[in-house]
């Protein structure tokens, strides 16, 4: 079995800019010979299914908390990509993950965090402090022989956009207007950021010879412009043809249906309210960006090219 760089999460928001990268990116370096074992939980979907077709790109159906040190070994686990979702298991399930791969061999583990300013321990949302965590345990002396990097990526765009996309699905389809609940503030400056190119991002990490210069590193991914509430609803504006008659800014409403509808405990759920308080004081602007990721692969897709391609699916 030759050597294998896993994309865990293949199928995922980030997880789709990595396998559509990476296969051209190792094409013609030392890694040429390692095969893209791409992890789903279902093959048969339309997005495992584009995935499938790409060249050097194995589809396998997998549930990644599943897998054992055992599991990594016999699958020749040299590199790897984790988005981890953000339920309360996260860290169990993460660590175990990572302690496994550390014990397999795994050289080198691209992973996806949170917005970075969010990455503390006294953050009152509890994801971010699971991601905290699981930094602070992969810096431990314990895991030098595990090369890792952590992305800590602004809120994704199309995550944000996706009540816009509604907003002026319905109002084309009605001629009636919905109040259009938005996230964000009004006019703080905000760095959204397009999941696809974290993924990119992860990708030129991956494809990297040495990874020494990019060992324990946590880098700050935001998209190429910043953006307000309000000019988020002059895009809406632009695409209906006429002004938008009620917004609701900074507004986490839908939590509260997130944490009727949770198995996990409704406090736990309800503290995520608090996961854009920093976004909101304006620490997640594009400048905040590390220069290394600049110098990888600069984000270009700006809030206004990902509604437009959001309309069209």
């Amino acid at each position: 079995m030759p050597p294998t760089i896993l994309v865990v999460g293949a199928t995922g928001n980030t997880g789709k800019g990595v396998v559509r990268t990476l296969p051209s990116l190792i094409k013609n370096t030392s890694f040429s010979s390692h095969r893209i074992l791409a992890l789903t939980r279902s093959t048969s979907s339309p997005a495992a299914q584009s995935i499938a077709v790409l060249p050097g790109v194995e589809l396998m159906e997998q549930n990644w908390v599943e897998i054992t040190e055992d599991w990594i070994r016999r699958h020749e686990v040299s590199r790897v990509f984790l988005a981890s979702h953000n339920e309360p298991t996260q860290f169990a399930e993460e660590s175990q993950f990572l302690v496994n791969a550390l014990n397999a061999g795994v050289q080198y583990v691209v992973r996806i965090s949170t917005t970075a300013a969010n990455v503390r321990p006294n953050l009152k949302a509890y994801y971010p402090r699971s991601h905290w965590a699981i930094e602070q345990m992969l810096g431990q002396p314990e895991f030098k022989a595990m090369h890792w990097t952590s992305l800590q990526p602004n809120t994704f765009t199309a995550m944000f956009l996706d009540s816009t996309v509604e907003f002026i699905k319905q109002t084309r389809r009605t001629g009636e207007q919905s109040p259009l609940s938005l996230i964000i503030d009004a006019d703080t400056k905000d760095g959204l950021v397009d999941s696809h190119e974290v993924g990119v991002i992860a990708a030129h990490l991956l494809a990297k010879d040495d990874t020494s210069p990019h060992n324990a590193a946590r880098y700050v991914v935001n998209g190429p412009e910043d953006v307000t509430g309000r000019q988020v609803v002059k895009l809406a504006e632009e695409h209906i043809g006429a002004s938008v008659k009620h917004v609701r800014y900074k507004d986490m409403s839908f939590i509260d249906q997130m944490a009727a509808n949770s198995s996990h405990s409704q406090n736990l759920i309800l503290s995520i309210k608090h996961a854009l308080v920093a976004t909101w004081n304006g620490q997640a602007m594009a400048a905040t960006t590390s220069k290394e990721v600049l110098e990888l692969y600069a984000p270009k897709r700006t809030v206004a090219e990902v509604l437009e391609q959001l309309l069209k699916e």
